[in-house]
């Protein structure tokens, strides 16, 4: 069995969310997409995913152009749709209707040949909430040190 190999991560979306929920889902890719992903080439910081008549898109997500494209390129703001299972979509869609519950990329990764988002049900943390988990990690880190 294959490894997964993280191809992007959104470092600070735990900092600023708190992860309710994480699903897997497939994303609809052209090859030189793939080919820059790969290459560590894509940025998921501003990203965030959206539902569109039923279906859920990633907007936001910087893909650059490959640099050794043939013909084919891309727009590396486009938005990209999400492959999962019709019941999880609802299910993330109903909640999304929650007051402040929106839904976040946290990381891209190879899982064998294929490449997959990790996305997460997440709701806003508030500033005090922020620094309250610094505290923690601070002391946290006081207390291994000893």
């Amino acid at each position: 069995m294959a490894e997964n190999k993280t191809l992007a991560a959104n470092k600070k979306a735990r900092h600023e969310y708190e992860i309710i929920d994480r699903f897997e889902a497939g994303i609809v890719l052209t090859g030189p997409e793939v080919k820059s992903i790969r290459n560590g080439k894509a940025s998921i910081a501003e990203a965030f995913v959206r539902d569109k008549k039923g279906e859920l898109y990633i907007l936001g997500m910087n893909i650059p152009e490959y640099t050794q494209k043939g013909y084919a390129s891309h727009e590396p703001l486009r938005d990209r749709k999400l492959l999962m299972h019709k019941k999880e979509i609802t299910k993330l869609s109903s909640k999304m209707a929650e007051k402040g519950l929106t839904i976040i990329l946290l990381s891209l990764y190879s899982k064998g040949k294929n490449i997959k988002a990790e996305i997460a049900l997440a709701k806003g943390k508030k500033l005090h909430d922020k620094r309250e988990a610094l505290k923690k990690k601070a002391q946290k880190r006081e207390l291994r040190r000893y």
